[in-house]
C-alpha cells in the first residue's frame, strides 16, 4: 500500500469518526439543561419519595410554584397559598428560602404537608423534555411541567 492511500484511509477514518459523533449528539433523544427558572411558572407531577413511595397530586393545578426574576417565589399548596424566595448559586443549583404560608385546613389527601416539609430539602434542579425536576438533599425528587398558558 502506498503512503498517499494510507493518509487517504486515515483522513477517511477520522472524518467518519467525527460525522458519527455529531450524528448522535443531534439525535439525542432527551435533553437535560438547567436553564435560568426566573420567570417560569410549574405544576407538580409526581413526588418520588427516597424511599421509592410515589405521590400524585388528585389535581396538578392546585399545587403550583411561579419563580420571579427579583429572587421571590409564589406558590399555591392546595388551599393554601405562600411567598418566598429563591436562589440559584450555580448551574443547577437551587435554594429555597423560608416560605409565609397561609394556614387554611386543607381536605384530607392533601400533599400540602409533605411539600411543607420537603421545602427548605431542595439542592438541585434539571430541565429534561420540558419538565422541572426538584431533587431533595434525600434523594428525593419532585417533578413539575410547565402550567398550561402561563
Amino acid at each position: 500500500m502506498r503512503r498517499s492511500d494510507c493518509r487517504s484511509y486515515a483522513v477517511t477514518a477520522v472524518a467518519s469518526l467525527c460525522l458519527f459523533a455529531a450524528c448522535a449528539a443531534v439525535h439525542s433523544p432527551t435533553r437535560t439543561t438547567s436553564p435560568s427558572l426566573a420567570e417560569t411558572a410549574w405544576q407538580l407531577v409526581k413526588i418520588q419519595g427516597s424511599d421509592g413511595t410515589t405521590l400524585t397530586p388528585d389535581d396538578k393545578a392546585k399545587y403550583t410554584i411561579a419563580f420571579k426574576a427579583d429572587g421571590s417565589l409564589a406558590a399555591r399548596l392546595d388551599c393554601n397559598r405562600g411567598r418566598g424566595a429563591w436562589k440559584s448559586p450555580g448551574p443547577g443549583q437551587l435554594h429555597m428560602g423560608p416560605m409565609v404560608l397561609t394556614r387554611a385546613m386543607c381536605p384530607p389527601g392533601s400533599l400540602q404537608d409533605r411539600i411543607v416539609k420537603d421545602w427548605g430539602s431542595f439542592r438541585s434542579y434539571a430541565v429534561k423534555d420540558g419538565r422541572l425536576y426538584l431533587s431533595m438533599a434525600d434523594g428525593g425528587v419532585y417533578e413539575l411541567e410547565p402550567i398550561p398558558g402561563a
